[in-house]
């Protein structure tokens, strides 16, 4: 069951989108990954806002599943903490399916604070839905694409 979270809402700009989805296309047959760097709240929480999707390199190479490379995770956190941001959620892509998690992705969400976006390619358009994932529950994040 998918409940919805009333916040944060995920912002991404038309450039970041652009990227994530250039990226999850850039990346077929196989999934694709980057990493969403952001400013946290006081209480250590993402604001909703994103700074910089950052695309990585999926170490796995294959079509049903994606670990983000250790050196793109390491630069990401570097590139971060230098703007004083965080990382503050992981994108992939679905091939063929929905963008949905699937048990995989919910057993492999490291951080209960991130955004965990899933960009389906299965249709003609593509489609990009965000998370969070805590405890094994999932909950729908809203995604708002700011056009200004």
């Amino acid at each position: 069951m998918t409940r919805r979270f009333a916040q944060p809402t995920l912002r991404l700009t038309e450039s970041q989108y652009a990227t994530i989805v250039g990226n999850c296309y850039d990346g077929l047959p196989d999934e694709s990954c980057g990493l969403l760097l952001g400013p946290l709240s006081a209480g250590g929480q993402s604001t909703g806002l994103v700074s910089e999707a950052r695309p990585c390199r999926n170490v796995d190479a294959s079509a049903v599943t994606y670990t983000v490379d250790p050196r793109d995770m390491l630069a990401a956190m570097r590139a971060a903490e230098a703007r004083g941001d965080e990382i503050v959620g992981v994108w992939h892509s679905h091939t063929h399916t929905e963008p949905y998690p699937s048990p995989t992705d919910v057993r492999q969400a490291v951080d209960p604070g991130w955004m965990y976006v899933i960009v389906s390619l299965r249709d003609q358009v593509p489609m990009l839905r965000s998370y969070r994932i805590r405890a094994g529950e999932i909950a729908e994040v809203a995604v708002e694409l700011d056009r200004g």
